[in-house]
């Protein structure tokens, strides 16, 4: 703008992410619709205008923060073009990143705990994001040369839920912070079963 002012966020991309920053931060049960419209300079009409409820609000939520996680696996492939073993190990470095970034975990995982009604609609959502990540990291360590890639990926998964955990119960110094060597000792050894 040329007075040096910035544009105001539209009112649902406001919304969005002032839901995304306070379900984050203080959990989905524990921020009602009132609290995120006061936060985000708007209203309830605005609101469900945008969204149909609540639960439609946190499901645009993870799939909001799934883009983002989509946006990580493209910075591996522009910073190490074809060397899938180099954005295996960068997968490793970002997740360490990602345990020591605010000690909240996994806004996915934390809403699965939360949403414990099997039939929420969000749990779907949860389901096939996580899959999805699943598969993405399986063909990153299938591209990679492991031979056991599902296996891996599978470790390396839940190590990194665990990882997650210890830091919310034990904080950033216990178990969670071997992770690094851990997750690339695990690559070493799948690495050293498939050419064996």
């Amino acid at each position: 703008m040329e007075d040096g002012t910035v544009e105001r966020a539209r009112p649902r991309d406001r919304i969005l992410e002032t839901a995304q920053d306070m379900f984050h931060k203080h959990g989905i049960k524990g921020v009602g619709i009132d609290a995120i419209t006061e936060a985000a300079g708007t209203n309830k009409m605005t609101l469900y205008r945008h969204f149909d409820s609540k639960d439609d609000l946190i499901i645009q939520c993870l799939r909001a923060t799934a883009c983002k996680a989509g946006a990580m696996w493209e910075k591996f492939e522009t910073e190490h073009p074809g060397d899938k073993l180099a954005q295996l190990h960068s997968w490793v470095r970002m997740a360490a990143d990602c345990l020591t970034a605010d000690g909240r975990g996994c806004d996915m995982a934390n809403a699965a705990i939360e949403l414990s009604e099997t039939d929420h609609p969000a749990r779907r959502v949860i389901k096939e994001l996580k899959e999805a990540q699943r598969d993405r990291l399986v063909t990153l360590c299938r591209d990679a040369g492991i031979g056991q890639a599902e296996l891996l990926a599978d470790t390396l998964s839940l190590l990194l839920e665990g990882a997650r955990v210890s830091v919310q119960s034990v904080g950033t110094e216990g178990p969670s912070a071997q992770f690094v060597r851990m997750a690339e000792g695990l690559i070493v050894s799948f690495r050293g079963t498939a050419a064996g």
